[in-house]
């Protein structure tokens, strides 16, 4: 019965341990740039058909093919000029090192070279995005955080309060 226990109480623990590493890895809006579009949770790069530039979000580099090799950096070469990131199509890729496969994603999303469409994070009124530092929504939401916080701490106190005022009650003779 023992090592019935333990052995329940482990997998619960391993459980546990996995449900909180997929958390972590499948999410990551708060480290998307703002002129990302909406509707994904997770995103490892963004390809950008207008200048066939790829971006990795969790590293922050951009990735594009100079003098015959890819190479990265964490800004544009001056080349690309006043690129308009919120203007231009962005497809988002969940592969390693997308740009192995440059000439099929090239060819696949050709078309939307020259397309204006996308919804940006940075305009979007959906709360989830307010976790991006650069949300123009995110210093209200901040705060709004603070605030449920320190709420649920004086409601908490309260509960303690009132339960201590029955249980002091009914420890009194009568």
């Amino acid at each position: 019965m023992r090592y019935f226990i333990v052995l329940v109480a482990a997998l619960l623990l391993l459980s546990t341990s996995i449900a909180q590493v997929q958390v972590n890895v499948n999410f990551n809006l708060d480290r998307q740039p703002v002129w990302g579009p909406t509707g994904y949770d997770y995103v490892e790069y963004y390809y950008l058909p207008d200048i066939d530039v790829y971006y990795n979000v969790p590293l922050q580099r951009y990735y594009f093919y100079d003098q015959g090799r890819w190479i990265y950096r964490s800004s544009l070469p001056s080349r690309f000029g006043n690129f308009n990131f919120f203007k231009t199509y962005k497809v988002v890729v969940n592969e390693r090192e997308p740009w192995r496969n440059h000439k099929s994603y090239k060819k696949k999303y050709y078309a939307y070279k020259d397309r204006h469409d996308q919804k940006s994070i940075r305009d979007s009124r959906d709360s989830k995005y307010f976790v991006n530092k650069n949300h123009p929504e995110h210093s209200r939401w901040i705060k709004e955080q603070k605030n449920d916080k320190e709420n649920a701490k004086g409601q908490n106190r309260d509960k303690k309060n009132d339960n201590k005022k029955k249980g002091g009650q009914g420890n009194q003779k009568k």
